[in-house]
């Protein structure tokens, strides 16, 4: 029989989470998005609470460490992809900029965790990982990266231009996507940890955006970097037959994160609409057909429907992942599908709510203008449907473009 509830050993985890999202996240919400750059320095006290689980062997509610586990005895597994993804709904019920904010809870440090051998991961402890994909040139297509990693020796020289990168401006260290080979196609794609100071490397612009307004997303610059070829993550071997396996592993670990994102969003934004719909007089009875209540509770049980489907959908990516199972369908499904739904929901409960969610009276329209982005980055809606439609066709990247 299928469990539907969190499990036991997390629910103390989930309870502090929320607590962090409730007593610290909500109140500077509205601070942070009206501050854009200006740093949250709030987050340095929860950032040395996180540290402090981690050190002591707990599991957090961030991205910092990410792994694939199994018991010894073949039994179920509810590991640190499972606890990443339960914390992460609730801190983004919190604040999804703010929750992208923490200290040493970057992508970039999921991309070390999944990547990362045994020395490359203790040597990194600590850092804070942004994570630099997309480029000009090449957004939703990540084989079309033209950022370009040269062996010159012990080093590997990088050259090229990364946008869009989150946390770019604050991190002490990127993940920066590169190939060793353009001609070689998705097989040289490679992920290269280059620390923030190393010369060559250079923090040109921060972005104004729509939403997510706390966290800061940068362009980032790189001219004749060089970079040690220990920090290469993985293996340097170009493999065709494997194609780049190894860097998209960690898309994996971290679509279902940004799937939690959106599901906590959407969370709070159904639940602040639904305490104003009943301030209003509006009835939403569960024990009744939805084409015998108000539309408006209608409308609102049918969100919460979709925001139910996405929930089970992550847990199921990250309970995968925890167990060792290959998990890149199901991850696009649940990427996919939360980030419509968080979009979907957040605009439709400001529909709902009318005037009132139109204005900063509530956090409803900032949650609206927040939810976009998760149906963007990891991978947009269009590119998780078809790699959903390659895995259940079986066909590959050249076969169904």
């Amino acid at each position: 029989m299928i469990n539907l509830e969190n499990p036991r050993r997390y629910r103390g985890l989930v309870d502090q989470a929320h607590q962090v999202a409730r007593e610290m996240f909500r109140p500077i919400s509205r601070k942070y998005d009206r501050a854009e750059h200006e740093y949250p320095k709030e987050l340095d006290t929860l950032a040395a609470l996180l540290d402090g689980m981690n050190d002591s062997g707990g599991e957090g509610a961030g991205a910092g460490k990410l792994s694939q586990e199994k018991s010894a005895d073949g039994s179920v597994v509810n590991g640190r992809n499972m606890s990443a993804v339960l914390g992460m709904i609730e801190l983004c019920w919190g604040d999804v900029g703010l929750a992208l904010s923490l200290p040493r809870q970057g992508l970039g440090n999921a991309a070390i965790s999944a990547v990362a051998n045994e020395e490359q991961a203790e040597r990194f402890e600590g850092c804070w990982a942004a994570m630099a994909i997309t480029e000009p040139g090449a957004g939703s297509d990540s084989a079309a990266i033209r950022t370009r990693a040269v062996e010159d020796g012990d080093d590997y020289v990088l050259n090229g231009e990364k946008i869009y990168v989150t946390a770019g401006g604050r991190c002490d260290t990127v993940v920066v996507w590169a190939t060793l080979d353009p001609a070689a196609g998705r097989a040289a794609i490679k992920s290269f940890v280059v620390p923030k100071g190393t010369p060559g490397m250079d923090v040109v612009r921060l972005d104004h955006k729509l939403g997510i307004r706390a966290s800061d997303t940068a362009t980032i610059q790189f001219t004749d970097c060089r970079v040690p070829k220990e920090n290469l993550l993985g293996s340097p071997e170009i493999d065709t037959k494997r194609s780049f396996a190894g860097a998209m592993k960690t898309f994996d670990n971290t679509r279902p994160l940004v799937a939690a994102m959106a599901i906590g969003l959407a969370r709070a934004s159904l639940e602040e609409t639904r305490r104003l719909l009943e301030a209003a007089g509006v009835e939403i009875d569960y024990d009744r057909p939805a084409q015998s209540q108000a539309a408006a509770a209608a409308a609102f049980i049918d969100m919460e429907a979709e925001y139910e489907a996405a929930r089970l959908l992550t847990l199921q990516a990250a309970w995968m992942a925890d167990n060792s199972q290959p998990n890149s369908l199901q991850a696009s499904m649940a990427k996919a599908k939360a980030g419509r739904v968080g979009t979907s929901v957040s605009l439709g409960c400001l529909e709902l709510v009318g005037p009132a969610a139109y204005t900063e009276d509530t956090l409803l329209e900032k949650w609206a203008r927040d939810a976009k982005i998760l149906d963007i980055f990891e991978g947009t809606q269009q590119i998780q449907l078809l790699i959903v439609a390659r895995r259940l066709l079986g066909k590959t990247s050249s076969e169904l473009k």
